[in-house]
């Protein structure tokens, strides 16, 4: 994998760290594309200090030409793009009756409508073995309560991966996603301390009470996730495209 590099949106959240770490151990130079601030320096810094290449790049993936900006930075520094991955997303969570239009727009724009246009911008710069992955979720698999427009944007986001897989095929180009269930990231402590009413270690238990394996269920560690990101950009995984993989621990086996 020497002198490729992986664009990694949403990378300064959890699970986008532990996928630019993995790769930048697989010896990807890493792009790490996310909303500006210091977390998303910091975890520049943090890679180049553990002696990988990195860069940080501000991006609002809800804008398609801030997409086409972040891809040709990418490009112009490394000189290349060799895999994609979609990680940014957001949640959303209550009744049908209490979502509003900007839960929509908001949910929509980043978990659907910015991975597609990321990847249209990247298109030039792919070419024969290149990977894109978008993270989906269990929730873009199979319904989940009080979650409607988050389930129609992970939906959405694993139907588009499997018409993409399609589209570019031809070109040897692969696209997949990957459907986590709960993954321990900053992301799920927020959503317990927003949505856990007082109560965010209650909020987290009730999601583990949904898993097969009982009071041995924990939640999913954002490393795991990233050996899965790793593997679908190995060349040893070139028959895999247009997959939906769950990583659930079981969760969704059963619809």
């Amino acid at each position: 994998m020497d002198n490729r590099t992986a664009l990694i949106a949403g990378g300064a959240g959890g699970m986008g760290f532990a996928i630019a770490e993995r790769l930048g151990k697989d010896g990807f130079a890493v792009v790490i594309a996310d909303l500006p601030g210091p977390r998303l320096n910091d975890i520049a810094s943090r890679l180049q200090a553990e002696g990988y290449r990195a860069l940080a790049l501000p991006l609002d993936i809800r804008q398609p030409a801030a997409c086409r900006e972040v891809v040709k930075a990418a490009v112009d520094w490394s000189g290349g793009l060799h895999a994609l991955i979609n990680a940014a997303g957001v949640w959303a969570e209550g009744a049908p009756e209490a979502m509003t239009e900007a839960d929509w727009d908001l949910t929509l724009d980043i978990n659907l409508k910015g991975p597609f246009f990321l990847i249209q911008a990247a298109l030039p710069h792919l070419g024969e073995g290149a990977s894109i992955v978008n993270i989906a979720s269990d929730a873009g698999l199979v319904g989940n309560t009080g979650a409607a427009i988050y389930c129609a944007s992970k939906g959405g986001l694993v139907l588009l991966t499997k018409a993409l897989a399609l589209d570019l095929a031809p070109r040897g180009i692969r696209v997949n996603a990957i459907c986590p269930g709960e993954v321990a990231t900053p992301m799920i402590e927020g959503q317990a301390n927003r949505y856990g009413n007082g109560d965010p270690e209650g909020y987290k238990a009730a999601l583990l009470a949904h898993y097969p394996q009982g009071h041995k269920a924990r939640f999913i560690q954002p490393e795991e996730i990233a050996r899965l990101v790793s593997y679908l950009c190995e060349d040893a995984a070139t028959p895999i495209t247009g997959a939906a993989l769950s990583i659930d621990f079981g969760v969704t086996a059963g619809y």
